[in-house]
C-alpha cells in the first residue's frame, strides 16, 4: 500500500500510440518470438515521490488467425515520468497498440516549510 503524507495528491493522465507497425511491415507485425517497445512517458509536473502508475490497453488491432498474446506494464517510474513498455511472443502478429495510463501521487505543498 502506498501511503501518502501530504494532503495534496495529484492525478495526472495521457494516451500513448505505441507503434502502428502494420502499415509499415514492422517487428511486431511481422516478426515472430520475443518483441517489446519502450516509450517514454512525462508527468505534465513533478510529482515529489514516484506515483502509482496504472497503465492499459485502450485500443488493440491484432491478426485474428495466430494467438493474441499481450503484456503491458509500467516499469522505471520516477516522479518525473516511466517507461510504458509493451511485449508480445511466439507467433503474435500486433499491427498496432495504443495505452492510457494513469499516475496518483503526493505534490509538494508550497506552503510547506523547508528546514535544513
Amino acid at each position: 500500500m502506498k501511503k501518502f503524507r501530504g494532503t495534496l495528491i495529484g492525478i495526472d493522465q495521457g494516451s500513448a500510440l505505441l507503434f502502428s507497425d502494420f502499415e509499415d511491415g514492422g517487428q511486431m507485425w511481422t516478426g515472430s518470438g520475443p518483441r517489446a517497445v519502450r516509450i517514454q512517458a512525462r508527468f505534465s509536473e513533478s510529482f515529489r515521490t514516484p506515483p502509482v502508475v496504472q497503465a492499459s490497453i485502450s485500443m488493440w488491432d491484432m491478426d485474428r488467425a495466430t494467438n493474441m498474446r499481450a503484456d503491458l506494464s509500467a516499469e522505471e517510474i520516477t516522479a518525473e515520468g516511466f517507461v510504458l513498455v509493451f511485449s508480445t511472443w511466439g507467433d503474435s502478429r500486433v499491427a498496432r497498440i495504443r495505452a492510457d495510463w494513469t499516475a496518483i501521487g503526493e505534490l509538494e505543498d508550497p506552503d510547506a516549510w523547508q528546514v535544513d
